[in-house]
């Protein structure tokens, strides 16, 4: 056989380990080693590049922002000021049809520009928003919904850990990435915000005739004190950490590490972070690393047995001969990230996908980065459908009892899938969106 038949016959079998249930990365380095292996004709020989691949996965400098991103989001939630955020959304909101819908929604952008991470914002919300919203008359499917559907901003709106994903895997910079979803992701906020407010004019029978009331409890009133001592402590993270990057003052790694310890001391001064609170931020920050460390490491493996096979180039290659046009060689990898999103996670796809897209959109002339946002809305949306569908399984499990079927839940989550739908194929058409900040 070929190396390029190799490299064919190694992505068919890692897709087969992957459909049948073998964990995505371990199913990459096994594929990438065997593969690698028939093409050299030697074990020892693969298991030293593979062992070289994984050596340059985690040494790379940019490595250094997943933990120190993670830390800052974990810290912040820790620290309540997803609550805060959401207090002072509510208070803007409260007199409108569908408010608290809006209020959760705003507070999770919000929540966002300083976590980066979607299954953190599904579960703080889910505590926070459920309850208060089902409390005031919403259905628990449509409050649910909300909150799954709004917690995916987190994986746009920077920092987001795909977007650094997508850096460390087409050597791209982290701080273009995040000025680049920017625009998106508040475009992807405000339609956010109009599914809410459609749903509430034309279905008020999925909403829940209380959320049309406008009624405004109590808690919803603040005082300018209150709003500026709930809301200005994440203005000041977000302005630190982003602020620094986009006036070069940090670098993205400089960034994270002043951001967590910003965060800490929000937490401190609040007297929301104790010891034991501290070391569970602590514990969740190792084990989300790790993962993320092993994924890397799988994916450089991968990347590697595909250079050594020619597959991308070929494909590459064959792109160019047969005269597609690029808008439906766009529209086909758009379609098959987002079929790939109703069964494997954001990750793994971007690991199996990039690798292979990555010389075709080269090939063509596109921007990286704007592929790079075209590929995190589309991962996005499978974080909201069935069966996989993360971001559901997150608020589900989050809620336990007092949640409801998990079908109700992807139910009213499908009208803000759809909402991204509609953002995606306005960055499509106008790749400006995430571009004009650069």
């Amino acid at each position: 056989m070929t190396p390029f038949e190799i490299g064919l016959v190694s992505l068919a079998a890692m897709a087969g380990l992957v459909m049948s249930g073998l964990f995505v990365p371990v199913a990459l380095m096994l594929c990438s080693y065997v593969g690698v292996w028939a093409i050299k004709g030697s074990p020892l020989l693969a298991g030293k590049l593979l062992a070289l691949a994984a050596n340059d996965a985690i040494s790379s400098y940019f490595f250094g922002v997943v933990p120190l991103f993670v830390l800052m989001g974990f810290i912040t939630a820790e620290a309540g000021l997803g609550r805060d955020a959401f207090q002072v959304a509510n208070h803007f909101f409260r007199r409108i049809r569908g408010g608290l819908g809006l209020a959760t929604i705003g507070a999770n952008a919000a929540f966002a520009a300083v976590t980066g991470i979607s299954i953190a914002s599904a579960a703080v919300f889910a505590r926070l928003a459920v309850p208060e919203m089902t409390s005031r008359g919403y259905t628990a499917k449509f409050a649910t919904g909300i909150v799954a559907g709004s917690s995916v901003l987190g994986m746009l709106i920077p920092p987001s850990l795909l977007l650094i994903l997508y850096a460390l895997l087409t050597e791209q910079s982290v701080g273009d990435l995040f000025l680049a979803g920017v625009l998106p992701g508040l475009l992807l906020a405000v339609l956010f915000g109009a599914t809410v407010l459609g749903l509430a004019a034309f279905a008020p029978r999925f909403v829940g005739y209380g959320a049309l009331e406008g009624t405004v409890a109590p808690d919803d009133e603040l005082t300018a004190l209150e709003i500026l001592s709930k809301g200005l402590p994440l203005v000041l993270l977000i302005l630190l950490t982003l602020g620094g990057i986009y006036g070069g003052i940090f670098t993205p790694i400089e960034a994270g590490a002043v951001g967590a310890l910003g965060a800490t001391l929000i937490g401190l001064a609040k007297r929301r972070l104790s010891l034991a609170g501290f070391w569970r931020v602590l514990t969740e920050t190792g084990l989300v690393t790790a993962s993320i460390c092993f994924l890397l490491i799988a994916a450089q493996m991968y990347s590697r047995m595909l250079a050594l096979s020619g597959v991308p180039a070929g494909f590459g290659g064959w792109v160019a001969t047969a005269e597609l046009a690029p808008v439906a060689i766009v529209l086909a990898y758009v379609a098959l990230v987002s079929a790939l999103g109703a069964s494997l996670d954001s990750s793994s796809i971007m690991l199996i996908l990039v690798p292979l897209m990555l010389p075709v959109a080269q090939g063509l002339g596109r921007d990286l980065v704007w592929v790079g946002i075209v590929t995190v809305i589309a991962v996005e949306i499978g974080l909201l459908t069935p069966p996989f569908g993360i971001s559901v399984f997150v608020v589900k499990s989050t809620l336990a009892a007092e949640a409801p079927p998990l079908g109700d839940i992807f139910a009213g989550a499908a009208p803000f899938a759809l909402a991204m739908l509609v953002a995606l194929g306005l960055v499509l058409a106008f790749p400006w969106l995430a571009t004009a900040l650069l």
